[in-house]
Protein backbone atom coordinates (compact mmCIF):
# COMPACT_ATOMS: atom_id res chain seq x y z
CA UNK A 1 0.00 0.00 0.00
CA UNK A 2 1.23 3.46 -0.78
CA UNK A 3 2.09 5.97 1.95
CA UNK A 4 -0.35 8.76 2.82
CA UNK A 5 0.34 12.06 1.12
CA UNK A 6 -0.77 15.13 3.06
CA UNK A 7 -1.71 18.39 1.32
CA UNK A 8 1.15 20.86 0.95
CA UNK A 9 -0.30 23.15 3.63
CA UNK A 10 -0.69 20.33 6.13
CA UNK A 11 2.77 19.09 5.39
CA UNK A 12 4.20 22.53 6.00
CA UNK A 13 2.29 22.91 9.30
CA UNK A 14 3.40 19.47 10.57
CA UNK A 15 6.96 20.18 9.56
CA UNK A 16 6.75 23.49 11.42
CA UNK A 17 5.41 21.79 14.52
CA UNK A 18 8.08 19.08 14.32
CA UNK A 19 10.77 21.71 13.88
CA UNK A 20 9.41 23.72 16.78
CA UNK A 21 9.31 20.55 18.93
CA UNK A 22 12.93 19.73 18.15
CA UNK A 23 13.96 23.29 18.91
CA UNK A 24 11.97 23.27 22.18
CA UNK A 25 13.58 19.99 23.23
CA UNK A 26 16.99 21.36 22.40
CA UNK A 27 16.17 24.49 24.44
CA UNK A 28 15.08 22.26 27.40
CA UNK A 29 18.29 20.36 27.15
CA UNK A 30 20.23 23.64 27.20
CA UNK A 31 18.25 24.90 30.12
CA UNK A 32 18.71 21.64 31.97
CA UNK A 33 22.39 21.73 31.32
CA UNK A 34 22.62 25.31 32.39
CA UNK A 35 20.26 24.87 35.29
CA UNK A 36 17.88 27.60 34.33
CA UNK A 37 15.14 27.99 36.91
CA UNK A 38 11.58 27.22 36.06
CA UNK A 39 10.26 30.76 36.12
CA UNK A 40 12.83 31.89 33.69
CA UNK A 41 12.02 29.00 31.49
CA UNK A 42 8.30 29.81 31.55
CA UNK A 43 9.06 33.41 30.82
CA UNK A 44 11.13 32.49 27.75
CA UNK A 45 8.54 30.05 26.55
CA UNK A 46 5.85 32.71 26.91
CA UNK A 47 7.93 35.09 24.92
CA UNK A 48 8.44 32.45 22.29
CA UNK A 49 4.74 31.79 22.18
CA UNK A 50 4.01 35.49 21.86
CA UNK A 51 6.54 35.89 19.11
CA UNK A 52 5.14 32.90 17.22
CA UNK A 53 1.67 34.33 17.46
CA UNK A 54 2.91 37.63 16.15
CA UNK A 55 4.56 35.91 13.24
CA UNK A 56 1.42 33.94 12.45
CA UNK A 57 -0.70 37.02 12.81
CA UNK A 58 1.50 38.97 10.41
CA UNK A 59 1.40 36.17 7.95
CA UNK A 60 -2.38 35.92 8.17
CA UNK A 61 -2.75 39.66 7.72
CA UNK A 62 -0.47 39.56 4.71
CA UNK A 63 -2.48 36.71 3.26
CA UNK A 64 -5.69 38.63 3.83
CA UNK A 65 -4.24 41.69 2.17
CA UNK A 66 -3.08 39.60 -0.78
CA UNK A 67 -6.52 38.07 -1.10
CA UNK A 68 -8.17 41.47 -0.90
CA UNK A 69 -5.78 42.78 -3.51
CA UNK A 70 -6.57 39.88 -5.75
CA UNK A 71 -10.28 40.45 -5.24
CA UNK A 72 -9.78 44.11 -6.05
CA UNK A 73 -7.77 43.26 -9.15
CA UNK A 74 -10.44 40.86 -10.22
CA UNK A 75 -13.13 43.42 -9.62
CA UNK A 76 -11.20 46.12 -11.41
CA UNK A 77 -10.51 43.79 -14.28
CA UNK A 78 -14.13 42.87 -14.53
CA UNK A 79 -15.14 46.54 -14.24
CA UNK A 80 -12.61 47.53 -16.90
CA UNK A 81 -13.75 44.71 -19.13
CA UNK A 82 -17.34 45.76 -18.69
CA UNK A 83 -16.44 49.43 -19.37
CA UNK A 84 -14.55 48.44 -22.48
CA UNK A 85 -17.50 46.46 -23.68
CA UNK A 86 -19.77 49.44 -23.08
CA UNK A 87 -17.40 52.02 -24.61
CA UNK A 88 -16.82 49.87 -27.67
CA UNK A 89 -20.54 49.24 -27.96
CA UNK A 90 -20.22 45.44 -27.69
CA UNK A 91 -22.29 43.13 -25.50
CA UNK A 92 -19.73 40.39 -24.87
CA UNK A 93 -16.45 38.95 -26.05
CA UNK A 94 -16.74 35.74 -28.03
CA UNK A 95 -15.01 32.78 -26.28
CA UNK A 96 -15.29 34.15 -22.74
CA UNK A 97 -17.90 32.65 -20.36
CA UNK A 98 -20.25 35.12 -18.81
CA UNK A 99 -19.91 33.48 -15.30
CA UNK A 100 -16.45 32.67 -13.96
CA UNK A 101 -15.59 29.91 -11.37
CA UNK A 102 -12.44 28.78 -9.48
CA UNK A 103 -10.05 30.62 -7.28
CA UNK A 104 -9.40 34.27 -7.50
CA UNK A 105 -6.19 33.75 -9.37
CA UNK A 106 -7.91 31.38 -11.75
CA UNK A 107 -10.59 33.94 -12.37
CA UNK A 108 -7.88 36.56 -12.90
CA UNK A 109 -6.06 34.25 -15.25
CA UNK A 110 -9.26 33.71 -17.25
CA UNK A 111 -10.21 37.42 -17.55
CA UNK A 112 -6.71 38.72 -18.29
CA UNK A 113 -6.52 37.53 -21.97
CA UNK A 114 -10.02 38.89 -22.69
CA UNK A 115 -9.10 42.15 -21.03
CA UNK A 116 -5.89 42.33 -23.08
CA UNK A 117 -7.83 41.74 -26.28
CA UNK A 118 -10.38 44.39 -25.37
CA UNK A 119 -7.57 46.84 -24.63
CA UNK A 120 -6.13 46.17 -28.10
CA UNK A 121 -9.53 46.72 -29.65
CA UNK A 122 -9.89 49.94 -27.71
CA UNK A 123 -6.50 51.15 -28.89
CA UNK A 124 -7.36 50.38 -32.49
CA UNK A 125 -10.74 52.07 -32.13
CA UNK A 126 -9.16 55.11 -30.49
CA UNK A 127 -6.68 55.35 -33.37
CA UNK A 128 -9.56 55.20 -35.82
CA UNK A 129 -11.40 57.92 -33.93
CA UNK A 130 -8.26 60.02 -33.69
CA UNK A 131 -7.58 59.72 -37.41
CA UNK A 132 -11.15 60.59 -38.37
CA UNK A 133 -11.38 63.44 -35.88
CA UNK A 134 -7.98 64.69 -36.99
CA UNK A 135 -9.19 64.87 -40.59
CA UNK A 136 -12.37 66.56 -39.43
CA UNK A 137 -10.41 69.17 -37.50
CA UNK A 138 -7.99 69.69 -40.39
CA UNK A 139 -10.71 70.15 -43.00
CA UNK A 140 -12.71 72.30 -40.60
CA UNK A 141 -9.63 74.45 -40.11
CA UNK A 142 -9.19 74.72 -43.90
CA UNK A 143 -12.82 75.68 -44.32
CA UNK A 144 -12.46 78.17 -41.47
CA UNK A 145 -9.46 79.67 -43.25
CA UNK A 146 -6.82 78.93 -40.60
CA UNK A 147 -3.54 79.36 -42.43
CA UNK A 148 -1.48 77.54 -39.79
CA UNK A 149 -2.83 74.28 -38.40
CA UNK A 150 -0.95 71.56 -36.47
CA UNK A 151 -2.28 68.38 -37.98
CA UNK A 152 -0.58 66.09 -35.43
CA UNK A 153 -2.97 63.47 -34.20
CA UNK A 154 -1.67 63.86 -30.64
CA UNK A 155 -3.61 67.09 -30.42
CA UNK A 156 -6.86 65.27 -31.13
CA UNK A 157 -8.89 64.54 -28.02
CA UNK A 158 -10.92 61.35 -28.27
CA UNK A 159 -13.84 60.64 -26.01
CA UNK A 160 -12.92 57.14 -24.83
CA UNK A 161 -16.25 56.67 -23.10
CA UNK A 162 -17.98 56.33 -26.46
CA UNK A 163 -15.95 54.37 -28.99
CA UNK A 164 -18.84 52.55 -30.57
CA UNK A 165 -19.03 51.86 -34.26
CA UNK A 166 -22.13 54.01 -34.42
CA UNK A 167 -20.21 57.00 -33.11
CA UNK A 168 -17.33 56.22 -35.47
CA UNK A 169 -19.79 56.12 -38.36
CA UNK A 170 -21.15 59.50 -37.32
CA UNK A 171 -17.65 60.94 -37.39
CA UNK A 172 -17.01 59.32 -40.75
CA UNK A 173 -20.23 60.79 -42.13
CA UNK A 174 -19.21 64.18 -40.80
CA UNK A 175 -15.81 63.70 -42.42
CA UNK A 176 -17.44 62.79 -45.73
CA UNK A 177 -19.67 65.85 -45.51
CA UNK A 178 -16.65 68.02 -44.86
CA UNK A 179 -14.83 66.37 -47.77
CA UNK A 180 -17.77 67.19 -50.03
CA UNK A 181 -17.94 70.74 -48.76
CA UNK A 182 -14.21 71.12 -49.26
CA UNK A 183 -14.47 69.79 -52.81
CA UNK A 184 -17.38 72.10 -53.51
CA UNK A 185 -15.43 75.04 -52.14
CA UNK A 186 -12.38 74.06 -54.17
CA UNK A 187 -14.58 73.86 -57.26
CA UNK A 188 -16.03 77.29 -56.45
CA UNK A 189 -12.53 78.68 -55.96
CA UNK A 190 -11.38 77.16 -59.27
CA UNK A 191 -14.50 78.51 -60.95
CA UNK A 192 -13.87 81.98 -59.56
CA UNK A 193 -10.19 81.81 -60.53
CA UNK A 194 -11.12 80.70 -64.07
CA UNK A 195 -13.64 83.56 -64.27
CA UNK A 196 -10.97 86.00 -63.10
CA UNK A 197 -8.57 84.66 -65.75
CA UNK A 198 -11.19 84.97 -68.52
CA UNK A 199 -12.39 88.40 -67.47
CA UNK A 200 -8.84 89.65 -67.02
CA UNK A 201 -7.90 88.36 -70.47
CA UNK A 202 -10.95 90.06 -72.00
CA UNK A 203 -10.23 93.32 -70.17
CA UNK A 204 -6.48 93.15 -70.75
CA UNK A 205 -5.58 92.91 -67.03
CA UNK A 206 -2.99 90.84 -65.14
CA UNK A 207 -4.95 88.00 -63.55
CA UNK A 208 -2.15 86.71 -61.27
CA UNK A 209 -1.89 90.05 -59.51
CA UNK A 210 -5.64 90.20 -58.99
CA UNK A 211 -5.74 86.64 -57.60
CA UNK A 212 -2.70 87.17 -55.35
CA UNK A 213 -4.31 90.33 -54.04
CA UNK A 214 -7.30 88.28 -52.91
CA UNK A 215 -5.04 85.73 -51.11
CA UNK A 216 -1.52 84.51 -51.84
CA UNK A 217 -2.52 80.85 -51.46
CA UNK A 218 -4.74 81.11 -54.54
CA UNK A 219 -1.69 81.66 -56.73
CA UNK A 220 -0.39 78.29 -57.85
CA UNK A 221 3.18 79.59 -57.83
CA UNK A 222 3.03 79.92 -54.04
CA UNK A 223 2.88 76.12 -53.62
CA UNK A 224 0.53 76.11 -50.63
CA UNK A 225 -2.96 74.77 -50.23
CA UNK A 226 -5.67 77.13 -51.34
CA UNK A 227 -7.63 79.03 -48.76
CA UNK A 228 -11.28 78.04 -49.15
CA UNK A 229 -12.80 79.97 -46.30
CA UNK A 230 -16.05 81.88 -46.51
CA UNK A 231 -14.20 85.20 -46.47
CA UNK A 232 -12.03 84.16 -49.44
CA UNK A 233 -15.06 82.95 -51.37
CA UNK A 234 -16.79 86.25 -50.64
CA UNK A 235 -13.71 88.18 -51.82
CA UNK A 236 -13.48 86.09 -54.97
CA UNK A 237 -17.18 86.62 -55.64
CA UNK A 238 -16.88 90.38 -55.15
CA UNK A 239 -13.77 90.41 -57.37
CA UNK A 240 -15.57 88.56 -60.15
CA UNK A 241 -18.60 90.85 -59.80
CA UNK A 242 -16.40 93.94 -59.96
CA UNK A 243 -14.67 92.58 -63.08
CA UNK A 244 -18.05 91.81 -64.64
CA UNK A 245 -19.26 95.33 -63.82
CA UNK A 246 -16.11 96.74 -65.38
CA UNK A 247 -16.69 94.50 -68.40
CA UNK A 248 -20.30 95.71 -68.67
CA UNK A 249 -19.21 99.35 -68.36
CA UNK A 250 -16.57 98.94 -71.04
CA UNK A 251 -18.98 97.10 -73.32
CA UNK A 252 -21.60 99.83 -72.89
CA UNK A 253 -18.93 102.43 -73.59
CA UNK A 254 -17.86 100.48 -76.66
CA UNK A 255 -21.51 100.20 -77.76
CA UNK A 256 -21.86 103.98 -77.50
CA UNK A 257 -18.66 104.50 -79.44
CA UNK A 258 -19.69 101.90 -82.03
CA UNK A 259 -23.06 103.56 -82.57
CA UNK A 260 -21.36 106.94 -82.81
CA UNK A 261 -18.91 105.53 -85.36
CA UNK A 262 -21.72 104.01 -87.42
CA UNK A 263 -23.64 107.27 -87.38
CA UNK A 264 -20.56 109.24 -88.31
CA UNK A 265 -19.64 106.75 -91.04
CA UNK A 266 -23.16 106.91 -92.39
CA UNK A 267 -23.18 110.69 -92.19
CA UNK A 268 -19.78 111.10 -93.79
CA UNK A 269 -20.00 108.19 -96.23
CA UNK A 270 -16.71 106.75 -94.92
CA UNK A 271 -14.89 104.25 -97.13
CA UNK A 272 -14.73 100.54 -96.33
CA UNK A 273 -11.00 100.71 -95.68
CA UNK A 274 -11.42 103.27 -92.90
CA UNK A 275 -14.34 101.32 -91.45
CA UNK A 276 -12.42 98.03 -91.45
CA UNK A 277 -9.93 99.40 -88.92
CA UNK A 278 -12.74 99.54 -86.35
CA UNK A 279 -14.79 96.56 -87.49
CA UNK A 280 -14.05 94.82 -84.18
CA UNK A 281 -15.86 97.66 -82.41
CA UNK A 282 -18.90 97.34 -84.67
CA UNK A 283 -18.94 93.57 -84.17
CA UNK A 284 -19.55 94.11 -80.45
CA UNK A 285 -22.80 96.03 -81.04
CA UNK A 286 -24.94 92.94 -81.50
CA UNK A 287 -23.53 90.89 -78.58
CA UNK A 288 -24.27 90.95 -74.88
CA UNK A 289 -21.79 91.00 -72.02
CA UNK A 290 -22.03 87.23 -71.53
CA UNK A 291 -21.18 86.62 -75.19
CA UNK A 292 -17.97 88.68 -75.15
CA UNK A 293 -15.09 86.35 -74.26
CA UNK A 294 -12.34 86.95 -76.80
CA UNK A 295 -9.03 87.92 -75.15
CA UNK A 296 -8.26 91.60 -75.45
CA UNK A 297 -11.64 92.52 -76.91
CA UNK A 298 -12.43 95.11 -74.19
CA UNK A 299 -9.03 96.57 -73.38
CA UNK A 300 -8.58 100.22 -72.53
CA UNK A 301 -6.46 100.67 -75.65
CA UNK A 302 -9.36 99.67 -77.90
CA UNK A 303 -11.74 102.04 -76.11
CA UNK A 304 -9.23 104.89 -76.25
CA UNK A 305 -8.62 104.29 -79.96
CA UNK A 306 -12.38 104.30 -80.63
CA UNK A 307 -12.78 107.50 -78.59
CA UNK A 308 -9.97 109.14 -80.55
CA UNK A 309 -11.57 108.10 -83.85
CA UNK A 310 -14.98 109.45 -82.78
CA UNK A 311 -13.33 112.71 -81.73
CA UNK A 312 -11.49 112.95 -85.04
CA UNK A 313 -14.64 112.26 -87.06
CA UNK A 314 -16.58 114.82 -85.02
CA UNK A 315 -14.04 117.44 -86.01
CA UNK A 316 -14.37 116.49 -89.69
CA UNK A 317 -18.13 116.13 -89.56
CA UNK A 318 -19.08 119.74 -90.29
CA UNK A 319 -16.98 120.05 -93.45
CA UNK A 320 -17.78 116.55 -94.60
CA UNK A 321 -21.46 117.02 -93.87
CA UNK A 322 -21.71 119.92 -96.29
CA UNK A 323 -20.08 117.86 -99.02
CA UNK A 324 -22.28 114.87 -98.24
CA UNK A 325 -25.42 117.00 -98.20
CA UNK A 326 -24.56 118.47 -101.59
CA UNK A 327 -23.92 114.97 -102.90
CA UNK A 328 -27.28 113.73 -101.67
CA UNK A 329 -28.92 116.88 -102.96
CA UNK A 330 -27.45 116.20 -106.41
CA UNK A 331 -28.68 112.62 -106.16
CA UNK A 332 -32.19 113.86 -105.32
CA UNK A 333 -32.11 116.37 -108.17
CA UNK A 334 -30.87 113.71 -110.56
CA UNK A 335 -33.77 111.43 -109.62
CA UNK A 336 -36.24 114.30 -109.97
CA UNK A 337 -34.76 115.43 -113.29
CA UNK A 338 -34.69 111.93 -114.68
CA UNK A 339 -38.35 111.44 -113.82
CA UNK A 340 -39.25 115.12 -114.58
CA UNK A 341 -40.52 115.58 -111.01
CA UNK A 342 -40.59 118.73 -108.94
CA UNK A 343 -37.17 119.66 -107.50
CA UNK A 344 -36.87 121.15 -103.97
CA UNK A 345 -36.43 124.90 -103.97
CA UNK A 346 -32.92 126.31 -104.07
CA UNK A 347 -33.63 128.79 -101.28
CA UNK A 348 -34.53 125.99 -98.88
CA UNK A 349 -31.33 124.14 -99.73
CA UNK A 350 -29.27 127.29 -99.21
CA UNK A 351 -30.84 127.80 -95.79
CA UNK A 352 -29.88 124.24 -94.84
CA UNK A 353 -26.29 124.85 -95.99
CA UNK A 354 -26.14 127.96 -93.84
CA UNK A 355 -27.33 125.95 -90.83
CA UNK A 356 -24.66 123.32 -91.55
CA UNK A 357 -21.96 126.01 -91.63
CA UNK A 358 -23.11 127.43 -88.30
CA UNK A 359 -23.58 123.99 -86.71
CA UNK A 360 -27.16 124.75 -85.68
CA UNK A 361 -28.69 121.60 -87.16
CA UNK A 362 -28.81 117.95 -86.23
CA UNK A 363 -26.81 116.20 -88.91
CA UNK A 364 -28.40 112.84 -88.31
CA UNK A 365 -31.91 114.21 -88.64
CA UNK A 366 -30.85 116.22 -91.69
CA UNK A 367 -29.45 113.17 -93.46
CA UNK A 368 -32.39 111.09 -92.35
CA UNK A 369 -34.72 113.71 -93.80
CA UNK A 370 -32.94 113.94 -97.13
CA UNK A 371 -32.62 110.14 -97.26
CA UNK A 372 -36.36 109.96 -96.75
CA UNK A 373 -36.84 112.46 -99.55
CA UNK A 374 -34.57 110.38 -101.80
CA UNK A 375 -36.48 107.25 -100.85
CA UNK A 376 -39.82 108.89 -101.55
CA UNK A 377 -38.47 110.28 -104.81
CA UNK A 378 -37.27 106.84 -105.87
CA UNK A 379 -40.60 105.30 -104.89
CA UNK A 380 -42.53 107.97 -106.79
CA UNK A 381 -40.18 107.64 -109.76
CA UNK A 382 -40.84 103.91 -109.73
CA UNK A 383 -44.59 104.52 -109.68
CA UNK A 384 -44.23 107.00 -112.56
CA UNK A 385 -42.06 104.67 -114.64
CA UNK A 386 -44.78 103.16 -116.80
CA UNK A 387 -46.33 106.60 -117.40
CA UNK A 388 -42.95 108.18 -118.16
CA UNK A 389 -42.17 105.46 -120.69
CA UNK A 390 -45.40 106.33 -122.52
CA UNK A 391 -44.62 110.05 -122.20
CA UNK A 392 -41.24 109.45 -123.85
CA UNK A 393 -42.96 107.54 -126.64
CA UNK A 394 -45.45 110.37 -126.97
CA UNK A 395 -42.70 113.00 -127.17
CA UNK A 396 -40.86 110.98 -129.80
CA UNK A 397 -44.12 110.58 -131.72
CA UNK A 398 -44.66 114.36 -131.47
CA UNK A 399 -41.20 114.95 -132.90
CA UNK A 400 -42.03 112.61 -135.76
CA UNK A 401 -45.36 114.40 -136.18
CA UNK A 402 -43.68 117.80 -136.45
CA UNK A 403 -41.11 116.42 -138.86
CA UNK A 404 -43.88 114.91 -140.96
CA UNK A 405 -45.70 118.24 -141.02
CA UNK A 406 -42.56 120.04 -142.15
CA UNK A 407 -41.88 117.33 -144.66
CA UNK A 408 -45.41 117.55 -146.02
CA UNK A 409 -44.98 121.30 -146.53
CA UNK A 410 -41.81 120.80 -148.54
CA UNK A 411 -42.71 121.22 -152.24
CA UNK A 412 -39.52 119.49 -153.33
CA UNK A 413 -40.06 116.32 -151.30
CA UNK A 414 -40.75 114.27 -154.38
CA UNK A 415 -37.83 115.64 -156.35
CA UNK A 416 -35.04 113.33 -157.36
CA UNK A 417 -32.29 114.33 -154.96
CA UNK A 418 -29.79 112.74 -152.65
CA UNK A 419 -31.46 111.21 -149.56
CA UNK A 420 -35.00 111.66 -150.86
CA UNK A 421 -35.72 107.93 -150.69
CA UNK A 422 -34.66 107.84 -147.05
CA UNK A 423 -37.02 110.71 -146.25
CA UNK A 424 -39.83 108.85 -148.00
CA UNK A 425 -39.25 105.76 -145.89
CA UNK A 426 -39.08 107.87 -142.74
CA UNK A 427 -42.30 109.59 -143.71
CA UNK A 428 -44.01 106.22 -144.04
CA UNK A 429 -42.81 105.20 -140.62
CA UNK A 430 -43.74 108.59 -139.19
CA UNK A 431 -47.31 108.25 -140.51
CA UNK A 432 -47.61 104.86 -138.74
CA UNK A 433 -46.32 106.41 -135.54
CA UNK A 434 -48.56 109.47 -135.81
CA UNK A 435 -51.60 107.29 -136.33
CA UNK A 436 -50.87 105.64 -132.95
CA UNK A 437 -50.70 108.96 -131.08
CA UNK A 438 -54.44 109.24 -130.23
CA UNK A 439 -54.51 105.79 -128.63
CA UNK A 440 -51.25 106.54 -126.83
CA UNK A 441 -52.60 109.85 -125.51
CA UNK A 442 -55.84 108.21 -124.37
CA UNK A 443 -53.86 105.52 -122.54
CA UNK A 444 -51.67 108.18 -120.93
CA UNK A 445 -54.70 110.13 -119.75
CA UNK A 446 -56.26 107.00 -118.25
CA UNK A 447 -53.03 105.96 -116.47
CA UNK A 448 -52.40 109.49 -115.24
CA UNK A 449 -55.92 109.83 -113.82
CA UNK A 450 -55.53 106.45 -112.10
CA UNK A 451 -52.17 107.51 -110.68
CA UNK A 452 -53.56 110.81 -109.41
CA UNK A 453 -56.56 109.09 -107.78
CA UNK A 454 -54.28 106.60 -106.09
CA UNK A 455 -51.73 109.20 -104.97
CA UNK A 456 -54.23 112.00 -104.39
CA UNK A 457 -51.91 114.47 -106.07
CA UNK A 458 -51.37 116.04 -109.50
CA UNK A 459 -48.97 114.28 -111.87
CA UNK A 460 -46.47 116.98 -112.82
CA UNK A 461 -44.11 116.81 -115.73
CA UNK A 462 -41.41 119.45 -115.32
CA UNK A 463 -43.72 121.27 -112.87
CA UNK A 464 -46.57 121.24 -115.43
CA UNK A 465 -49.68 119.05 -114.94
CA UNK A 466 -49.45 116.19 -117.41
CA UNK A 467 -53.21 115.96 -117.89
CA UNK A 468 -53.31 119.62 -118.89
CA UNK A 469 -50.48 118.99 -121.34
CA UNK A 470 -52.31 116.06 -122.85
CA UNK A 471 -55.60 117.92 -123.06
CA UNK A 472 -53.81 120.89 -124.64
CA UNK A 473 -52.19 118.52 -127.09
CA UNK A 474 -55.56 117.01 -128.01
CA UNK A 475 -56.95 120.51 -128.50
CA UNK A 476 -53.94 121.53 -130.57
CA UNK A 477 -54.19 118.36 -132.63
CA UNK A 478 -57.89 119.03 -133.24
CA UNK A 479 -57.08 122.56 -134.34
CA UNK A 480 -54.40 121.29 -136.69
CA UNK A 481 -56.86 118.86 -138.20
CA UNK A 482 -59.31 121.68 -138.69
CA UNK A 483 -56.49 123.77 -140.13
CA UNK A 484 -55.69 121.00 -142.59
CA UNK A 485 -59.33 120.89 -143.64
CA UNK A 486 -59.28 124.67 -144.15
CA UNK A 487 -56.08 124.38 -146.15
CA UNK A 488 -57.73 121.78 -148.34
CA UNK A 489 -60.73 124.09 -148.76
CA UNK A 490 -58.40 126.97 -149.68
CA UNK A 491 -56.65 124.82 -152.23
CA UNK A 492 -60.00 123.79 -153.61
CA UNK A 493 -61.09 127.41 -153.81
CA UNK A 494 -57.82 128.38 -155.42
CA UNK A 495 -58.22 125.68 -158.04
CA UNK A 496 -61.79 126.88 -158.72
CA UNK A 497 -60.57 130.49 -159.03
CA UNK A 498 -57.92 129.47 -161.49
CA UNK A 499 -60.50 127.61 -163.55
CA UNK A 500 -62.87 130.61 -163.45
CA UNK A 501 -60.02 132.93 -164.42
CA UNK A 502 -59.09 130.76 -167.34
CA UNK A 503 -62.71 130.60 -168.48
CA UNK A 504 -63.08 134.32 -168.02
CA UNK A 505 -59.94 135.05 -169.99
CA UNK A 506 -60.99 132.92 -172.92
CA UNK A 507 -64.44 134.52 -173.12
CA UNK A 508 -62.99 138.17 -173.10
CA UNK A 509 -65.75 140.02 -171.32
CA UNK A 510 -66.72 143.59 -172.24
CA UNK A 511 -65.55 146.75 -170.49
CA UNK A 512 -68.85 147.14 -168.67
CA UNK A 513 -68.58 143.66 -167.33
CA UNK A 514 -65.02 144.33 -166.16
CA UNK A 515 -66.16 147.45 -164.37
CA UNK A 516 -68.97 145.52 -162.76
CA UNK A 517 -66.51 142.93 -161.58
CA UNK A 518 -64.13 145.59 -160.23
CA UNK A 519 -67.02 147.27 -158.46
CA UNK A 520 -68.04 144.06 -156.80
CA UNK A 521 -64.45 143.47 -155.69
CA UNK A 522 -63.97 147.02 -154.42
CA UNK A 523 -67.41 147.53 -152.89
CA UNK A 524 -67.56 144.18 -150.98
CA UNK A 525 -68.85 140.71 -151.41
CA UNK A 526 -72.49 141.45 -150.76
CA UNK A 527 -73.38 141.90 -154.43
CA UNK A 528 -70.76 139.52 -155.78
CA UNK A 529 -71.37 136.38 -157.67
CA UNK A 530 -71.91 133.12 -155.81
CA UNK A 531 -68.28 132.05 -156.40
CA UNK A 532 -66.86 135.32 -154.98
CA UNK A 533 -69.27 135.14 -152.05
CA UNK A 534 -68.02 131.65 -151.14
CA UNK A 535 -64.36 132.79 -151.21
CA UNK A 536 -65.03 135.80 -148.95
CA UNK A 537 -66.82 133.58 -146.43
CA UNK A 538 -63.96 131.11 -146.46
CA UNK A 539 -61.39 133.81 -145.85
CA UNK A 540 -63.43 135.31 -142.98
CA UNK A 541 -63.87 131.88 -141.43
CA UNK A 542 -60.16 131.11 -141.71
CA UNK A 543 -59.29 134.45 -140.10
CA UNK A 544 -61.64 133.99 -137.17
CA UNK A 545 -60.57 130.39 -136.57
CA UNK A 546 -56.89 131.38 -136.68
CA UNK A 547 -57.41 133.91 -133.88
CA UNK A 548 -59.21 131.36 -131.74
CA UNK A 549 -56.43 128.80 -132.17
CA UNK A 550 -53.81 131.32 -131.11
CA UNK A 551 -55.76 132.25 -127.97
CA UNK A 552 -56.20 128.56 -127.08
CA UNK A 553 -52.50 127.89 -127.61
CA UNK A 554 -51.42 130.67 -125.25
CA UNK A 555 -53.85 129.83 -122.44
CA UNK A 556 -51.99 126.69 -121.31
CA UNK A 557 -48.54 128.27 -121.58
CA UNK A 558 -49.61 130.97 -119.12
CA UNK A 559 -50.49 128.27 -116.59
CA UNK A 560 -47.24 126.26 -116.88
CA UNK A 561 -43.70 127.04 -117.78
CA UNK A 562 -43.46 129.00 -121.00
CA UNK A 563 -40.09 127.47 -121.93
CA UNK A 564 -41.20 123.90 -121.27
CA UNK A 565 -44.52 124.50 -122.97
CA UNK A 566 -42.80 125.84 -126.06
CA UNK A 567 -40.33 122.94 -126.02
CA UNK A 568 -42.99 120.29 -125.74
CA UNK A 569 -45.65 121.98 -127.87
CA UNK A 570 -44.12 124.31 -130.52
CA UNK A 571 -47.36 125.80 -131.82
CA UNK A 572 -47.30 127.11 -135.41
CA UNK A 573 -48.29 130.73 -135.96
CA UNK A 574 -51.64 130.16 -137.52
CA UNK A 575 -52.42 133.89 -137.82
CA UNK A 576 -49.38 134.71 -139.94
CA UNK A 577 -49.88 131.61 -142.04
CA UNK A 578 -53.54 132.43 -142.62
CA UNK A 579 -52.67 135.98 -143.54
CA UNK A 580 -50.14 134.75 -146.10
CA UNK A 581 -52.60 132.24 -147.50
CA UNK A 582 -55.36 134.84 -147.68
CA UNK A 583 -53.09 137.35 -149.34
CA UNK A 584 -52.01 134.79 -151.89
CA UNK A 585 -55.61 133.92 -152.64
CA UNK A 586 -56.65 137.57 -153.02
CA UNK A 587 -53.65 138.39 -155.13
CA UNK A 588 -54.29 135.41 -157.32
CA UNK A 589 -57.92 136.30 -157.67
CA UNK A 590 -57.57 140.07 -158.18
CA UNK A 591 -54.45 140.07 -160.28
CA UNK A 592 -56.03 139.48 -163.64
CA UNK A 593 -58.99 141.79 -162.85
CA UNK A 594 -56.95 144.85 -162.09
CA UNK A 595 -57.21 147.47 -164.75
Amino acid sequence: MGSFQAPPGMRSSALLETSCGYLLQELQMIWNEVGEDQSEREKVLLELEQECLEVYRRKVDRANMSRARLHQELAESEAEFTHLLLSLGERSLPGRPEKMSGTIKQQLDSITPALREMRLRKEERVNQFRAVQGQIQKISAEIAGQSEYDDSITNVKVNENDLSLKKLEEYQNELQRLHNEKNNRLQQVEKYIAAVHNLSATLGMESSMIITKVHPSLNELCGISKNISDSILAKLNSTVESLQEEKQKRLEKLHQLGKALKNLWSLMDTSYGDRYLFSHVIDQLSVSSAEVSDPGSLTLDIIQQAEAEVKRLDQLKASKMKELFLKKQNELEEICNKSHMEIPSRSEMENILNLINTGEIDYAELLMSIDEQISRAKEEASSRKSIMEKVEKWILARDEERWLEEYSMDENRYSVSRGAHRNLRRAERARVTVNKIPALVDSLIAKTKSWEEERRKVFLYDEVPLLAMLEEYNLSRQEREEEKQRQRQIKKVQSQVVVEQQNFTTSRPSTSNRRLSNKSLNGGFGNASPLNRRLSLSIQQLGSNGKNSVSLGTSFIKEGKKEQGKRIFPRPNFTSQLRDDTASVVSTFSGPLSP
